[in-house]
C-alpha cells in the first residue's frame, strides 16, 4: 500500500471509529448484532435518545457504511451494512467483555408463527423457509438487495411438486426476493416464487389459513413429506 492509500485508510478508520464510540450509535449496533432490523423509533429507545435525534445519529452510521436501511411497506427498517460490520463489532465487543441483548419480538404469538405477508408465507415458518431453500440449494442469490433465482435443482424440484415455475415468471412483479418479516426482522421469501409456493403448500395441505386473518398453520403433513424444508415437526 503506498502511503497516500495508507493515509486515507487511517483517515477513514478514525471516521469509522469515531462512528462507533458515541454511546447511544454504539448501542444501537449492539442491538443489530443478532441480525434483526429495527425501526429508528426502536433504535432511539434502544439508545437512550429522542426520535429526532436517533434520526441523526443512523444518517451517520449510513454515511460512514456502518448500517443500511430498507424500506417495508410503511416503514423503514435499519440493519447492520454486513458480514464485515458485524465481525469487526464482534471483534470490539471481545476487547470490551461486553455482552449484547437479544431481540424480543412484541408479535402475538399466533401471527408470529405463520401468517401471509399479502400473498406469500411470513413469520417464523416463512423466515425457516427462505433459509432452508437457500440451504437445501433450491435458490441462490444473484444480485444484491435479497434478488434470487431458482437454481437448475430447485426448478425441478418445484416442478415435480406442481408448481408452475412459468406462470410465475409471467406475472408483472418480481419473481423472487428477501422480503422482511416484521415479526422476526429477518428476511422470508416473497415474489412472484413466494406467492406461488404458498398456494401449492396450501393445495397440497401442508399449511392451513385461518377463516378470517392471516394466521396460517404448518400442518403435519409438512412436517412429514417435506422435512427438508418445513423441519421434521
Amino acid at each position: 500500500m503506498d502511503d497516500d492509500a495508507s493515509d486515507q485508510a487511517d483517515t477513514h478508520l478514525a471516521r469509522v471509529a469515531a462512528a462507533i464510540a458515541e454511546p447511544a450509535r454504539s448501542r444501537m449496533l449492539c442491538s443489530l448484532m443478532d441480525g434483526h432490523a429495527r425501526t429508528a423509533t426502536e433504535l432511539a429507545t434502544v439508545g437512550g435518545v429522542a426520535p429526532s435525534t436517533a434520526s441523526a445519529h443512523l444518517a451517520r452510521l449510513r454515511e460512514q457504511k456502518l448500517v443500511e436501511s430498507v424500506a417495508q411497506g410503511k416503514h423503514r427498517y435499519f440493519r447492520l451494512a454486513g458480514n464485515d460490520v458485524a465481525a469487526a463489532l464482534e471483534g470490539l465487543l471481545v476487547v470490551a467483555g461486553a455482552t449484547r441483548s437479544s431481540f424480543k419480538p412484541s408479535t402475538p404469538t399466533n401471527l408470529r408463527a405463520a401468517r401471509t405477508c399479502y400473498d406469500h408465507m411470513a413469520g417464523a415458518a416463512g423466515v425457516a423457509l427462505h433459509d432452508q431453500l437457500l440451504a437445501q440449494g433450491w435458490i441462490e442469490a444473484v444480485a444484491q438487495g435479497g434478488v434470487y433465482e431458482l437454481t437448475t435443482h430447485g426448478a425441478l424440484a418445484l416442478e415435480s411438486l406442481g408448481l408452475d415455475i412459468a406462470a410465475a415468471r409471467q406475472a408483472r412483479r418480481r419473481f423472487a426476493c428477501a422480503c422482511l418479516d416484521w415479526s422476526e426482522r429477518r428476511p422470508h421469501l416473497g415474489g412472484a416464487l413466494a406467492a406461488a409456493w404458498l398456494q401449492l403448500s396450501l393445495r397440497r395441505g401442508w399449511v392451513r389459513q385461518a377463516l378470517d386473518g392471516r394466521e396460517l398453520t404448518v400442518t403435519a403433513k409438512a412436517h412429514r413429506e417435506m422435512p427438508e424444508l418445513f423441519g421434521e415437526g
